[in-house]
C-alpha cells in the first residue's frame, strides 16, 4: 500500500530535530531505522502530518565510555551494537538480546533507540535496558533530561516522551565481568517472543553475589523480576537454587492472552525460561 501524504524533514542536528517536532505538533512521527514505522505508514495505521528523519544526525550514532558508564547513541544500529567491543565487555546482556532481534536485514537498519522508543513490550531490548538499570537521555525544547528505564516505559507502545522530545542516548552502568543470557521463546523463527528472559549475574566462588532479571512480553511494559533477584542473592549457583528462584518469575506479571497462549501458559513459560536463562548465565 501507499502511505498517506506527509511532510518530510531531515534535520542534521538534535536541536533542528526538536525544532521540527515542535513546529509539526502532535501529529509528527520520528523516523529512526524505520523497521516499525514504515510498515505502519504503508498500511495507513498511522497518518502523520510530518515525518522527522534522524538519519543525518551523526551525533546520535556510536558507543562510548563516559565516567564509568556505557553510552549508546539512539541511532546506533543493532548490527553495530552486536559487534561493539565495549558492549560485549560491559553490557553483555544487551549483546545477547540484540543477537536475537529479527533477522540480519532488520539488524542492519533498525536502531537501538528506535526500538526502545517504540516501546513494544514484545521487543527484545526493553527488558535488558531495564535489567541493567539503564538511564534514558531525552532532548526537548527545554534542553535535556534523564529518566530511569523503570519510569520511561508507561504502557503498550507508550513512553514518557512528549510529542516534541527525542530519545538521544541510553546510559548503561557497566556490568563488567557479569555473565549474561537472553532466553527467548517464539512460535516461529524471527517472530516476536511470546516470552523472553534477560538475565545477568555476578558470581564469586560459586555464589551468586548479584543478579538482574527482567521479562519480555509479560505485561504492558517490561517487568523486573525482583522476587527472583532476591531469591538468588547470596545463594549457591546450583540447579536447586535456580529452580527455586525461577518459581517466583511470574509474580507481578500480567501478560495479555492472545491466539497463541493464555495467561497461565505465558506465566509457565516465564518460570521455565527464567530457569534456563539463569542456568546459562552462570554456566
Amino acid at each position: 500500500m501507499i502511505p498517506a501524504p506527509f511532510d518530510y524533514v531531515a534535520p542534521s542536528s538534535v536541536d533542528e530535530a526538536v525544532q521540527a517536532l515542535a513546529a509539526a505538533g502532535e501529529d509528527a512521527k520520528v523516523l529512526a531505522g524505520g523497521q516499525s514505522l514504515l510498515p505502519v505508514l504503508r498500511m495507513r495505521l498511522a497518518a502523520p502530518s510530518t515525518v522527522v528523519d534522524l538519519g543525518k544526525i551523526a551525533e546520535l550514532r556510536g558507543v562510548r565510555e563516559e565516567e564509568g558508564t556505557l553510552v549508546v547513541g539512539a541511532m546506533t544500529t543493532h548490527y553495530d551494537v552486536q559487534r561493539d567491543p565495549l558492549v560485549a565487555e560491559h553490557a553483555a546482556l544487551v549483546k545477547e538480546a540484540t543477537d536475537t532481534v529479527a533477522d540480519p536485514q532488520v539488524r542492519h537498519r533498525g536502531t537501538f533507540g528506535g526500538s526502545i522508543a517504540h516501546a513494544d513490550p514484545a521487543g527484545d531490548l526493553l527488558a535488558p535496558v531495564l535489567a541493567l538499570d539503564g538511564v534514558l537521555v531525552i532532548a526537548g525544547p527545554g534542553g535535556r533530561r534523564t529518566m530511569p528505564a523503570a519510569e520511561f516505559f508507561q504502557d503498550y507502545f507508550t513512553t514518557a516522551l512528549a510529542p516534541d522530545e527525542l530519545l538521544v542516548e541510553v546510559r548503561l552502568p557497566k556490568h563488567t565481568g557479569w555473565r549474561a543470557h537472553y532466553e527467548k521463546f517464539n512460535r516461529v523463527a524471527q517472530a516476536w517472543s511470546m516470552c523472553a528472559v534477560a538475565a545477568t549475574v555476578r558470581t564469586e566462588g560459586g555464589v551468586i553475589e548479584e543478579a538482574r532479571i527482567a521479562l519480555t512480553n509479560m505485561g504492558a511494559t517490561p517487568v523486573r523480576a525482583t522476587a527472583v533477584e532476591r531469591a538468588l542473592l547470596g545463594a549457591p549457583a546450583n540447579a536447586e537454587t535456580i529452580r527455586a528462584a525461577a518459581a517466583h518469575a511470574a509474580e507481578g506479571t500480567s501478560p495479555a492472552p492472545d491466539g497463541n497462549s493464555d495467561v497461565a501458559y505465558r506465566q509457565h513459560l516465564a518460570r521455565v525460561l527464567t530457569g534456563r536463562a539463569i542456568t546459562a548465565a552462570v554456566g
